[in-house]
Parts: C-alpha cells; sequence; structure tokens
C-alpha cells in the first residue's frame, strides 16, 4: 500500500478537520464496500489457482493418479481430491 500526501488529495478543510483527531500520524482510509476486492483479486493469485487447479483436473481425467498429482504440485492427496471433487462439481 503506497501513501499519498493529503495535501495533495483532500481539501484543505477537510485536512484541518482532520489534524483536530490526529495530528502528523499516518492514517488508514479503508475502500467502500463497493469497491473492496476479494482475496487474490489484486495480485492475480486468485486467477493463478483456479488456472492450476483446471489443469490439475483436466491431468486427473487423463489418467494422472491422485499420488501423481500431489508429488508433482506439492500439495496433499486431500487437497487434490477436494480440487478434483470442486472442478468435478463445477462441470456438472
Amino acid at each position: 500500500m503506497k501513501h499519498i500526501k493529503a495535501k495533495n488529495v483532500l481539501p484543505e478543510d477537510v485536512i484541518k478537520i482532520i489534524q483536530e483527531y490526529i495530528d502528523g500520524d499516518y492514517i488508514y482510509i479503508p475502500r467502500k464496500n463497493s469497491n473492496q476486492k476479494s482475496w487474490g483479486e489484486k495480485n492475480g493469485i486468485k486467477e493463478e489457482l483456479k488456472n492450476r487447479n483446471i489443469e490439475i483436473f483436466n491431468r486427473f481425467i487423463q489418467g494422472i493418479t491422485i499420488k501423481g498429482l500431489a508429488q508433482e504440485y506439492y500439495l496433499s492427496e486431500q487437497s487434490i481430491r477436494r480440487i478434483v471433487n470442486h472442478e468435478n462439481t463445477l462441470r456438472s
């Protein structure tokens, strides 16, 4: 998260009001609910995991074993089963 100088984005009267409550310290202003991003959207990890899971499912369909996939992707066999079941549900 980068810092933005208040004087560059806020009107002077708003800055003075804020200074009544917090003077010279940092303050975090959260996003509006309508602008919030869900986990992984900002850095793209959500999309990467989605693509990985589709790849795992497709390889399972091609005959790669749960154990083989677990070793290849450094995941537990339980995680591979969960991914396969989830992808199978999405396609049903």
